[in-house]
């Protein structure tokens, strides 16, 4: 039954897709080519907006079957309660909505951030916190005072939005980093709770079928309306449950890491965080030859390589392989960049 469920999710996000498309050529939402863009002719965005309802839709249906299905919510601190679906739910389809604003109006910075940080207080509203991570350097857990668990939450929620955002650079990029990212979370949440990994995987099916239309060649984009609503899908999914928070961070490495060697790179440079360049990852990649699908398999295949690691790794060790992974990545892209230099 969880896999009816998917592969529905999967259909109609394809043929929501379609619709999105044109609507977003209907009204000119597009993303036309410019000095910073990879696309060398208009392409529609806003094609995300279908994952959101989509996963909205078929989520809260497979929510309201459960118990007729007999697909465990789980027990204890594992438990997903009410409150958490409606925050996982609501919260994705709210912030799809916002993301859609900015496809369609095109939004100054500044109310482009007001609305991500809307979109970081809804987990809050429905009593989420993230309220202790795993002790890397002893036994048990490191817990949080309420406001630090608070700040905490909100910075998680608000960083993978942006992280999401910076990685959205090439075609099925982040939405296939996402599909990967759901389907691990998944499988870390099936043990303990059944309901939230079907949930999981259902926001997967939904990711499948907009890829469908996003591979490289692209016919359509994510969108902002994509990307906030799936950002935040997941940020809510790693807090839920078994608080895989951990997890996600090895999981969701590349966009993480590369958000943040971004940000760094533009302050020390005295520029916005929000300035437009060349510096991401994949941007790098393809300055250093290779080809744009080619870019977009070989961050498939690092990603899919951290995930097997979230699913192996203990929750103390999956913070020093992303500490390593840090690292790592740091060193990747400081060569890639003199290396381009250098050609």
């Amino acid at each position: 039954m969880i896999v009816l469920f998917v592969v529905v999710a999967a259909v109609l996000t394809s043929l929501g897709t379609q619709f999105m498309r044109k609507v977003a050529l209907r009204f000119n939402i597009a993303d036309h080519p410019n000095e910073r863009r990879i696309n060398m002719q208009p392409v529609p965005r806003a094609g995300g907006l279908s994952v959101a309802v989509v996963f909205t839709l078929v989520g809260g249906a497979l929510i309201l079957l459960a118990p007729q299905l007999q697909i465990s919510p789980g027990s204890g601190a594992e438990r997903l309660t009410d409150q958490g679906a409606a925050a996982l739910l609501g919260g994705t389809l709210i912030a799809g909505v916002i993301g859609f604003i900015d496809d369609r109006f095109d939004l100054r910075a500044r109310w482009q951030i007001l609305g991500q940080l809307l979109i970081s207080l809804i987990p809050i509203t429905f009593g989420l916190r993230i309220l202790f991570v795993s002790n890397p350097i002893g036994a048990g857990v490191l817990l949080f005072p309420d406001a630090l668990a608070l700040g905490v939450t909100i910075f998680w929620t608000l960083g993978m939005q942006n992280s999401m955002n910076f990685i959205d650079g090439l075609d099925g990029l982040s939405g296939g980093i996402s599909l990967l990212a759901a389907v691990t979370l998944g499988l870390i949440a099936l043990p303990t709770s059944p309901l939230l990994a079907a949930l999981c995987f259902t926001l997967a099916g939904a990711l499948v079928g907009f890829l469908r239309h996003n591979f490289h060649p692209a016919s359509i984009y994510m969108g902002t309306s994509g990307i906030l609503a799936v950002a935040y899908a997941l940020a809510v999914l790693a807090i839920l449950g078994t608080a895989k928070v951990a997890a996600a961070l090895l999981i969701l490495g590349v966009p993480i890491i590369d958000a943040f060697f971004v940000i760094l790179g533009r302050l020390l440079a005295g520029r916005s965080p929000y300035t437009p360049d060349k510096s991401h990852i994949h941007r790098r990649l393809l300055d250093n030859g290779f080809s744009h699908r080619s870019a977009v398999l070989v961050l498939y295949g690092i990603t899919a390589l951290l995930s097997i690691g979230a699913l192996l790794l203990t929750e103390s060790a999956t913070l020093y392989a992303f500490a390593g992974l840090l690292v790592v990545l740091g060193g990747v892209v400081v060569y890639l960049s003199r290396r381009a230099e250098g050609l």
